[in-house]
């Protein structure tokens, strides 16, 4: 290991493309500030071992072990022409308290007849 000692604002190089700058220094903890290239991937050495750690355990994992994760659909939203809406129109809520037809759209009936016919 190098060990290389440095005051506040004194940078480190490695190779050509990463700066450690000394930022501050309070106390026994110092502050570093790191440039390096977007494809260089910089972090505490505590958190970079929980990433290796979850990668591997992720590589380990069998299909069957995803199905915790599935989500499974429900029919809640009705179709439409022109997209999908909540349920009937207000129109079809309407004409069905009153007791007569909706003015657009099916009544209950000729549903039923169709859905017996096919």
């Amino acid at each position: 290991m190098l060990v290389l000692s440095r005051q506040r604002d004194e940078t480190i190089m490695i190779g050509d493309d990463i700066e450690i700058t000394v930022v501050d220094i309070r106390g026994d903890k110092i502050r570093l500030g790191i440039e390096a290239p977007a494809d260089v991937a910089v972090h505490r050495k505590e958190v970079y071992e929980a990433i290796r750690r979850e990668n591997e355990q992720a590589s380990r994992m069998d299909v069957s072990d995803y199905d915790e994760f599935r989500i499974t659909p429900t029919p809640i939203m009705k179709k439409k022409k022109s997209g999908i809406s909540p349920g009937p129109s207000k129109n079809h809520n309407r004409a069905r308290q009153r007791g007569t037809k909706p003015k657009h759209g099916r009544d209950d009936e000729t549903s039923e007849q169709q859905s017996r016919t096919a």
